[in-house]
């Protein structure tokens, strides 16, 4: 499995809604409440993208959903659950299972192979593969954040974005920045080793957008 590090990870609350089917109410509520804090967030949370979430939280909040949706567990109970999945290196993602017992969850440690807070004489009913949930968010974050084709090449200012200077579109990459490489030497197939998310469409529009302005 790749590690989370190397796809997108940082997600706002807008982005966050659409992976996990929570509603930004919902997570400010729970942010505002300390039941679910976004992994980077700052104090003045009136400023534009003051709640930035990371990979690994989107997988919190998707499992958090299920067993609050489907397995009706508590609030007070997934509260501890947050912290704990929080903490989960990506190799415990992979290999720790959660099981539902009389609306308690218990973590399947796979070190020790023991059931943390278990409820005796109960029954198991479906497990959580954590893992899955991880490949999954995984999957969904790249097709969220895949490019349209029909930003490819083209040039964009949005007030929120890079102070509203202009990037190439579905980025936040200003096209000055590609200037400036271009300047010191770079070819384009550098420039997209330095970027690569760009092709070679939208370098070739920074380019031509960089020198019309100068040329204005």
């Amino acid at each position: 499995m790749e590690d989370s590090g190397t796809i997108i990870s940082a997600f706002t609350d807008e982005q966050v809604a659409r992976l996990t089917g929570l509603t930004v109410d919902q997570l400010r509520y729970w942010d505002r409440t300390k039941f679910f804090v976004p992994s980077y967030a700052d104090q003045n949370r009136r400023l534009p993208f003051s709640r930035i979430y990371s990979f690994k939280d989107i997988a919190a909040l998707r499992t958090i959903g299920v067993l609050r949706n489907k397995h009706n567990v508590s609030l007070q109970h997934l509260r501890a659950v947050a912290e704990e999945l929080q903490r989960l290196s990506d190799d415990g993602w992979t290999k720790t299972t959660l099981y539902v017992l009389g609306k308690k969850v218990v973590f399947h440690d796979p070190e020790t192979g023991g059931l943390r807070e278990a409820v005796g004489g109960q029954y198991v009913v479906p497990s959580i593969p954590l893992a899955v949930v991880f490949s999954d968010t995984k999957r969904d974050v790249e097709k969220l954040t895949r490019r349209p084709d029909d930003k490819i090449g083209k040039i964009a200012q949005h007030r929120y974005v890079s102070h509203n200077a202009p990037v190439v579109a579905g980025t936040r990459i200003p096209t000055a920045a590609i200037r400036r490489f271009k300047e010191a030497g770079y070819s384009v197939g550098q420039i997209i080793k330095e970027y690569p998310d760009l092709t070679p469409k939208d370098v070739k529009a920074a380019l031509e957008f960089e020198e019309a302005n100068a040329a204005a």
